[in-house]
């Protein structure tokens, strides 16, 4: 059971002021809940306390700074797009698993980007080709190529540039054209009964941001150079495309495709035996289980042996299903293409990209980390002739 202290308690910890303390909750860094003796006061998990003050203890030298900053020990990019707190994702102080039970992908971005007017994907662009991450790839960076810098320009033309981006991947992966909101689009595309069409929105809602990713990083750095908003989104997406991010649900593609020949028993073993980690189970945000997998997988009953499998799984590791096995589970269930995960992943996650690239234009600063040369040292030339030795 987590044990609870006082303000006062964490500021002595931590050595820090109360404004520390309200910074750390906002980064989900540190859980709060309300003084049971006295509503009008907090208390802070001890744990994460500790924690905190022992990665403070780590050393302050400037390559422990840098390398901490990096790495995650502390936030090094402020953002108020998305942020955690107990367990459960915000967008804009919105909590996500709440907004998934109506919102559109369409809502959500003129949440994230903030913008005035109502957001319309109905882009009329159709690159030719199969449709696939392959066609979308191409079709944004045939557009980074050619396109105007973000700097000098209007927040609402970017806007209405950013729509056009998203309804382009959106068609590049398959999606029907024409003016009915996305999630209905792709379902078309595909082929899909309306009542599928309602799990893809809940999905792309669930997805669209997930704070500062790997994919989030890579758009703001080209943000922050002042590249086209389709470079921004581009420099995302490829990152996205690794399949220890946006991809990862391929990896439990495959595994299924293992418990299908194999059957859980013998699939599971053979991971567990081999020491290697069943792709899509767990979450190091949130220990407790993926609320977002949790709210995709209550809306549809995945296959007997899908269902068994992550059972199984889940009493054999004490982890819990992540959005990865969600959308492989969608997937399956509903004979979606092959790549459909992705396609969802990567055009949801679009609005987020396209909101963390907008944000970082009201930074006057290029981000450029420094790097801490641990290679062979170069030969040095010889000091000048009577120099002192």
């Amino acid at each position: 059971m987590a044990s609870w202290i006082s303000m006062n308690e964490a500021c002595e910890l931590l050595g820090v002021r109360p404004q520390t303390i309200y910074a750390y909750v906002s980064r989900g860094k540190l859980e709060v809940a309300p003084d049971p003796a006295d509503t009008r006061r907090s208390l802070y998990r001890a744990e994460d306390v500790a924690a905190l003050a022992k990665r403070k203890q780590a050393g302050r030298k400037h390559e422990t700074v840098a390398a901490n900053t990096l790495f995650g020990a502390e936030p090094s990019i402020p953002t108020a797009l998305t942020a955690f707190f107990r367990g459960r994702p915000y967008y804009r102080g919105r909590d996500v698993i709440s907004l998934s039970a109506s919102a559109t992908l369409e809502d959500v971005a003129q949440l994230l980007w903030n913008a005035e007017q109502a957001v319309d994907f109905s882009s009329p662009e159709a690159a030719p080709g199969k449709p696939g991450r392959a066609l979308a790839f191409t079709a944004l960076a045939g557009l980074a190529a050619e396109g105007h810098s973000t700097r000098g320009r209007l927040t609402r033309v970017l806007h209405g540039e950013g729509q056009r981006l998203v309804g382009l991947v959106a068609n590049a992966f398959g999606a029907r054209q024409g003016s009915k909101p996305l999630h209905v689009r792709l379902a078309q595309g595909w082929k899909q009964p309306p009542e599928v069409a309602g799990l893809l929105r809940t999905a792309m809602v669930l997805l669209a941001d997930h704070e500062l990713t790997g994919s989030a990083f890579a758009a703001r750095i080209a943000a922050s150079t002042g590249a086209s908003l389709p470079a921004c989104l581009l420099a995302g997406l490829t990152t996205l495309s690794g399949p220890l991010h946006g991809d990862a649900s391929g990896r439990v593609q495959a595994l299924f495709g293992e418990v299908e020949r194999l059957g859980e028993d013998k699939a599971i073993d053979h991971y567990l035996s081999t020491g290697l980690a069943l792709p899509g189970f767990g979450h190091h945000i949130y220990p407790d289980g993926d609320p977002r997998a949790a709210a995709l997988l209550a809306l549809f009953e995945p296959s007997k042996m899908i269902t068994r499998f992550i059972e199984q799984a889940t009493q054999l590791t004490g982890l819990q299903p992540n959005i990865d096995v969600a959308l492989a589970a969608l997937v399956a269930h509903h004979q979606l293409p092959a790549d459909a995960a992705f396609a969802l992943f990567a055009t949801a996650r679009s609005v987020g990209l396209l909101a963390h690239s907008l944000e970082q234009l009201g930074v006057a600063q290029v981000i450029r980390p420094r790097g801490r040369y641990v290679g062979v040292m170069p030969d040095m030339p010889q000091g000048r002739a009577g120099s002192a030795q």
